[in-house]
């Protein structure tokens, strides 16, 4: 019993112990499979979660696209500037060091402390954007833990207020908000580019690795604006607003020949470089976006299908006494009875009793379609965004009121571009151009609108409005023939039409033998004495179109002993009509 007892014991002893050797053995087998696993299988997943809490890919801001104007003017350029960032996680700021950090940045002490605390539990703030290098220096100075720094870009318009109005601005990341920058935002927005770093536990960059994505700068723009023309009316335009108290105006002036716009002012503007406390209604292009009846100077698109009808010519007489043509209950009159007129005569003195009749006669379809042709009650294809397309009645049985009144520019309305656009047909031999703010360096076939001969004739017509006798001899210019209309309407307001608040207007084409421009001036509500189209929007139309033809080298067709013939008779005629006035 003994031996069988001392033979089990050995049995177990010497089982117990290979048992425990062999699974010391297999323990140890999966140990070394482990180790191998790691270092051989796994290695890239390891080594990859171990990048992934040093290495970091951060972006590389796009350069935008410089705006420029047709001479290579800049009007929008993007300059690097530095922001800085914290990481609320890593700050543990004394109250001192919050202070000077405050300093450094020039931000309130308070602000700071409240911005970071409401935040600590996020990894990425901004604490102050778009700032100069040498002052994100002083900041870094300070060597505060989870305080840094990357570069960003700044846009700055060099010609501020003057073109503001169609450049445009973006907001704070770079992404157009008004004109040119919002309609093309993404030919001129880059692509946003990558690049690894390595950095330390306290996200300090110790190893920047280079791109993986190149940012790729976006597009430039060059705009067919003309700055030397622009910077001339948007002189004449501010000065003519605050001398006659008006609120507002705009100038637009057109390549002729192509339909390139040279020129696109308004007041009020404002500064695209600070728009702090900024009026909201100062943003509006108004040019394009506000619309109104363009009065008088519709009667010679009302004469242009007069002349295109063959049953006018501008010789032809029609009698406009006594002074007022009754139509219903409604009567039309003129300022004075002109008695008989001709149909040149009748746009020099602006008849309405004439304009009326001769619409009369043709209907309010031929009218209606001349109108439209033109360009009016439909979009300029300019591609501006927020461009009205205006309104232009149409009926399928025309009252003679409503005839009557359109021909003359009222129960229309539009904008100063689709003014310019309709003139811009009438004075260059009928051909429609299709307008363009963006240079192009080809020219396209324009669609002929009217016929030539008829496209001379108005120019002979507006040449007689300027001429002496005319309603619009202050829009004269020295050594340039020019011609155009003269517009006086009444404001349109919440009940209708206002009695003593007017709109003074002036469309026309220069020099009018061979033309090179055309421009409309908008005056809205001129306070003084002086409201009609005439007196307040022709100087205007005058002063920018002298400039003009100098500075885009024009030959004058005005010998100067002429030219200094016609300024004193001028001057002679507005003496004898103050001492009338008085």
């Amino acid at each position: 019993m003994e031996v069988n007892q001392k033979n089990n014991n050995a049995i177990y002893i010497a089982w117990r112990f290979w048992f425990l050797l062999g699974f010391l053995a297999l323990c140890a087998l999966v140990l070394f499979y482990r180790a191998i696993d790691l270092h051989v299988f796994e290695q890239a997943f390891l080594s990859g979660q171990g990048d992934a809490r040093t290495i970091r890919f951060e972006l590389l801001d796009a350069h935008r696209g410089v705006i420029t104007d047709r001479n290579g003017e800049p009007l929008a350029i993007s300059a690097p500037v530095e922001t800085v960032y914290a990481n609320p996680k890593q700050m543990n700021l004394s109250a001192g060091d919050m202070k000077k950090l405050a300093k450094s940045l020039g931000l309130s002490f308070d602000w700071l402390k409240r911005k970071i605390e409401r935040n600590k539990t996020k990894s990425f703030i901004y604490l102050k954007r778009k700032m100069a290098p040498h002052e994100v220096e002083l900041v870094l100075a300070l060597n505060l833990d989870g305080v840094y720094s990357r570069r960003e870009y700044k846009r700055y318009y060099p010609a501020g207020e003057v073109a503001a109005h169609v450049v445009g601005f973006t907001d704070i990341d770079e992404k157009g908000q008004e004109g040119i920058e919002l309609s093309y935002d993404d030919w001129l927005s880059g692509s946003v580019g990558k690049k690894r770093v390595l950095k330390d536990r306290k996200a300090r960059v110790i190893k920047d690795f280079g791109p993986v994505k190149v940012a790729e700068p976006g597009q430039d723009i060059r705009l067919s604006l003309d700055m030397r023309v622009q910077y001339l009316a948007y002189r004449e335009l501010k000065a003519a607003v605050s001398t006659h108290k008006a609120r507002a105006g705009s100038i637009v002036v057109l390549d002729i020949n192509t339909g390139d716009v040279l020129a696109m002012v308004n007041q009020p503007s404002y500064n695209p470089n600070n728009r702090q406390n900024i009026n909201v209604s100062h943003l509006r292009n108004r040019a394009i976006t506000d619309v109104f009846e363009p009065g008088s100077t519709m009667k010679v698109a009302t004469i242009s299908a007069a002349l295109e009808s063959k049953k006018y010519s501008l010789s032809t007489v029609l009698d406009t006494s006594p002074g007022f043509l009754r139509l219903g209950r409604k009567a039309i009159r003129d300022h004075r009875n002109y008695g008989e007129l001709s149909v040149l005569n009748i746009a020099a003195k602006s008849s309405n009793v004439g304009t009326s009749k001769i619409a009369l006669a043709l209907s309010g379809d031929v009218v209606w379609d001349m109108f439209y042709r033109l360009g009016f009650g439909q979009g300029t294809g300019i591609g501006f965004p927020g461009e009205s397309i205006g309104y232009l009645p149409n009926a399928t049985r025309w009252k003679p009121l409503t005839v009557a009144t359109m021909s003359y520019g009222y129960g229309l309305n539009a904008t100063a571009l689709q003014l310019a656009q309709a003139y811009m047909i009438l004075g260059n031999g009928g051909l429609k151009h299709p307008l363009g703010l963006v240079y192009r360096d080809d020219v396209e076939v324009g669609e002929q609108i009217i016929p030539e001969h008829v496209s001379d004739s108005l120019r002979k017509v507006m040449k007689a409005v300027v001429s002496k006798g005319g309603t619009g001899t202050r829009a004269t210019v020295p050594l340039y023939d020019v011609g155009g209309k003269t517009g006086t309407v009444h404001r349109v307001g919440k009940s209708g039409y206002e009695k003593s608040e007017y709109k003074a207007l002036f469309a026309g084409v220069a020099p009018i033998n061979k033309p090179e421009i055309a421009m409309v001036v908008v005056i809205d509500s001129p306070a003084g004495e002086e409201y009609y189209g005439g007196e307040v929007a022709a100087p205007v139309f005058s002063r920018v179109v002298n400039g003009a033809m100098r500075l885009l080298n024009v030959k004058p067709d005005k010998k100067l002993a002429e030219a200094v013939q016609s300024k004193s008779e001028r001057e002679f005629g507005r003496l004898l009509l103050s001492r009338n006035k008085s």
